[in-house]
């Protein structure tokens, strides 16, 4: 019974915007209405603060990664674990403390692969690392490790649980990114460091 607590704490966890937050504790302007408009890491880091964007960083991570380690410490079956990773996700995108205006998922659905297993994290996060060095762009790094994460899982763990919970997390990360891959077709995507 106490596991299927952590789908709803998940939940709410995953509500708190990290980059409201640490925004409003540097006395930076609100990532909802400056720059991309999104709560995320990228766009603290557009507005002035690597501080503050690496403190969102690693706070999205950590509300998805904590949830994860919880329900593996109360030997949570793969489809439990796959549902608190998905409720921690769906939490950020659409969180009920910000009137369910949200962040695109990326720094969560990482810290949740991480919970799913350290390698899948770490292949995911490596892909990111290489592609925005190659790229120079955030969201074609997001893009390409996202689409790549089911894959990670299904050979590093090989659970048909958890690897159709991270496709179901691709599937709105490339919902979420459609502006981004607009303006990536377009060449006019923004490059990581440039400020709003």
């Amino acid at each position: 019974m106490a596991v299927w607590l952590l789908v709803p704490l998940a939940y709410f966890m995953g509500s708190l915007s990290s980059a409201v937050i640490v925004s409003r504790l540097f006395r930076l302007p609100d990532p909802r209405e400056q720059g991309s408009k999104n709560p995320g890491a990228t766009n603290v880091l557009r507005l002035g603060s690597k501080k503050a964007a690496a403190i969102t960083l690693l706070g999205d991570a950590a509300k998805g990664l904590i949830p994860i380690l919880l329900a593996k410490a109360l030997d949570a079956d793969a489809f439990i674990v796959g549902l608190i990773g998905l409720a921690a996700f769906f939490g950020h995108l659409y969180p009920v403390f910000f009137q369910f205006k949200g962040g695109k998922g990326v720094a969560t659905a990482l810290g949740i692969l991480i919970g799913f297993s350290w390698m899948v994290g770490l292949a995911a996060l490596s892909t990111w690392i290489a592609t925005a060095f190659v790229s120079r762009i955030s969201s074609l790094a997001a893009l390409v490790a996202a689409v790549l994460a089911p894959v990670y899982v299904w050979l590093l763990i090989g659970s048909e649980v958890l690897t159709g919970a991270a496709a179901v997390m691709v599937l709105f990360l490339v919902w979420r990114h459609r502006g981004n891959i607009e303006r990536l077709l377009q060449g006019q995507e923004a490059r990581i460091g440039r400020k709003a």
